[in-house]
């Protein structure tokens, strides 16, 4: 696998407005829409997100997105990999990336949402490897038998 190039992205290109898409289609197949937490192009422009596209060459292969909570904790969005390069670690590669950027940024806790369904199993699986716990409901996600919530407390790099 080659390296991946992480670009801060506006979210105004096809090839991203295109997997953005994909995902929030994803989502509502494999959960109900009242439980599809994912945000839409606009909700990814949110003055508190960042948004990050991974790119092999010319190839939009991940997206994903971290949003300040508050000083010191933060949230993983809409964390996505393109088909064609699924297995390949991009996924890993993404969410290794924005965990380095919180820490950067100076945040103690990460938190995440993502689906219950077997769909959701190979990224449950990515983030408890890279050290997420299953946790309760946070901010104002309500208890949900379609979501998983889960953490991360960080060291914050110097």
């Amino acid at each position: 696998m080659s390296h991946l190039v992480f670009r801060i992205d506006d979210l105004s290109g096809g090839p991203t407005r295109e997997l953005v898409a994909h995902h929030l289609v994803g989502m509502h197949a494999s959960s109900p829409a009242e439980s599809v937490f994912a945000l839409d192009v606009d909700g990814l422009r949110h003055p508190d997100v960042t948004f990050w596209s991974g790119w092999r060459g010319e190839h939009l292969v991940a997206i994903g997105a971290l949003k300040q909570l508050d000083e010191t904790s933060g949230e993983l969005k809409s964390m996505r990999v393109a088909d064609t390069h699924l297995g390949t670690g991009a996924g890993r590669a993404m969410l290794q990336h924005l965990i380095a950027e919180a820490r950067r940024r100076g945040m103690r806790t990460l938190w995440l949402e993502t689906g219950s369904t077997d769909d959701f199993q190979p990224a449950l699986r990515l983030y408890a490897s890279e050290g997420f716990v299953e946790c309760g409901p946070f901010g104002d996600y309500p208890e949900n038998p379609f979501s998983v919530f889960m953490t991360l407390p960080l060291s914050v790099v110097e």
